[in-house]
């Protein structure tokens, strides 16, 4: 009886992990399809942000990555109801995002139609979802046991906060910013880099937590430091 439990036990653990690989794959592959793979693949041009390439070829690719997140995070549990209800948040705005296309040819935060403001919305409380995992329910100290927890909760944190930062970035750039200066950095696709830093730091978050290779590679060097300080003492 406690071996199947044990199996089962470690079934479920397994399971975890592959949603959370699953998860920041998703999101370190996302922006590398639309940005370079979209460029030189199929002659698509940089797009102001993530959201317009909805209305490109690649329309499915975002579409189709957006809603595997959203159903891996309804089929992802975690310790506590709080962190259930963020994971149902969490997928419900990811499929606001992917369901609910930008208006063609404006920035995400004025959009004209009710769709382009659901995506908004939806964009906005997606990457905060992303954030709070981040900052508060990955760092608690786990059930799991695994090494170097220090160094992973200092991922998991800095994590949260580039997420934020560039989320505070973007809206500077998009509220702050006279109209005229906004238009002349437009040519740069401030918008999109910024998704893409903070695409990139929740995809490290939750490779981290699923225990990825790229991400243990990570958490090695980062170890690294604290282990040689422990050797001269």
């Amino acid at each position: 009886m406690n071996r199947q439990l044990s199996r089962d036990a470690h079934a479920l653990v397994v399971s975890y992990l592959s949603i959370r690989r699953a998860i920041g794959m998703i999101g370190l592959f996302l922006p590398i399809l639309l940005g370079p793979v979209g460029y030189w693949g199929f002659g698509i041009p940089i797009q102001d942000n993530m959201s317009s390439y909805y209305h490109t070829a690649l329309r499915d690719g975002f579409v189709g990555a957006l809603c595997a997140i959203a159903i891996f995070l309804f089929c992802y549990r975690g310790y506590d109801w709080v962190e259930s209800w963020t994971a149902n948040l969490g997928c419900f705005s990811a499929l606001g995002v992917a369901l609910c296309p930008v208006d063609l040819g404006r920035d995400p935060f004025h959009q004209r139609s009710v769709l382009g403001a659901l995506h908004t919305v939806s964009g906005g409380l997606f990457f905060l979802t992303l954030a709070f995992y981040s900052l508060y329910h990955f760092p608690r100290r786990s059930r799991e046991i695994a090494p170097h927890e220090a160094q992973r909760r200092l991922i998991y944190r800095t994590s949260g906060i580039v997420i934020l930062l560039s989320l505070a970035g973007m809206g500077t750039f998009l509220f702050l910013l006279p109209p005229e200066t906004r238009a002349r950095l437009n040519a740069y696709h401030l918008i999109f880099w910024g998704e893409w830093i903070a695409v990139w730091a929740f995809a490290a978050a939750w490779l981290t937590k699923g225990r990825a290779m790229l991400a243990e590679i990570a958490v090695d060097l980062l170890a690294v430091p604290s282990q040689l300080l422990q050797k001269r003492e």
